[in-house]
């Protein structure tokens, strides 16, 4: 069952503020994060552990999770992961200072951004708004909305993509890094650039990237170890070569 997504609040009438549901377990934090949440115009709703997390992802179909990583029981990454065989919802990981290995797992699993806390209440909400931007954004599609690399097919109208008839299953992030390097045959972009373009940070662990391309490569590449599409151009960044291209191995 996948979850639909709702459009982001916005001036007209009719339109609902964004459902924000923060899994995390400190009744202090949770409050902090709730508050932030309120007066940056999202409706938030609490969870105060992984099962009633994942209980109100079903029930609320909400618009985003922010999901602490440090969560008694079933922690965020197990919460992530069974999140994601049901639903596409973005995801922004909790993570505290220093626990590099925590945020690298939350991608590998389907985050689409995290925050370290301490964090800031600005930081929180711009990391909200700029998560929801970027997955409810439609960009400009071809006539038909289709992309096409081989036998890798994306909709982009539908965000559906399969490999040689098949549906491939992608996280919100990895869809919008394929159709963003897909739009841009043979160009190399920097991973800071990657970041900007597809979590729209100016700074951040670019790791983030790296993780991303490879989870992609393991999903459209027939030998992920040797990529014919995603190729890495060592010292610069990444370049997307259409099936037949002249760019070498990497």
């Amino acid at each position: 069952m996948t979850q639909p997504h709702h459009p982001p609040q916005g001036d007209g009438p009719n339109e609902r503020p964004c459902r924000i549901l923060v899994v995390e377990d400190d009744p202090t934090v949770a409050q902090a994060i709730t508050g932030y949440l309120q007066r940056g115009g999202y409706l938030p709703v609490h969870a105060p552990d992984g099962s009633m997390g994942l209980e109100l992802a079903r029930r609320m179909a909400p618009d985003l999770v922010v999901l602490d990583v440090m969560l008694p029981g079933m922690d965020g990454i197990q919460v992530c992961r069974q999140l994601r065989e049901v639903s596409q919802v973005p995801v922004i990981m909790v993570t505290s200072m220093g626990e590099e290995e925590d945020r690298l797992r939350g991608l590998e699993v389907g985050a689409d951004d995290y925050i370290v806390k301490p964090f800031s209440p600005r930081e929180l909400v711009m990391r909200v708004r700029n998560v929801l931007r970027r997955t409810m954004a439609m960009p400009p599609a071809p006539s038909d909305g289709v992309l096409r690399a081989g036998d890798v097919v994306v909709d982009r109208a539908a965000r559906v993509v399969s490999k040689a008839g098949r549906p491939l299953t992608l996280t919100n992030k990895e869809f919008d890094l394929l159709v963003f390097l897909m739009t841009n045959p043979g160009r190399v972009f920097r991973r800071d650039e990657l970041m900007r373009e597809i979590w729209a940070h100016d700074i951040g662990d670019q790791s983030t990237v790296t993780v991303h391309v490879r989870r992609l490569r393991e999903k459209i590449e027939d030998d992920p170890s040797r990529p014919a599409m995603v190729m890495t151009v060592w010292g610069v960044g990444y370049r997307f070569d259409l099936p037949g291209s002249t760019g070498g191995r990497g």
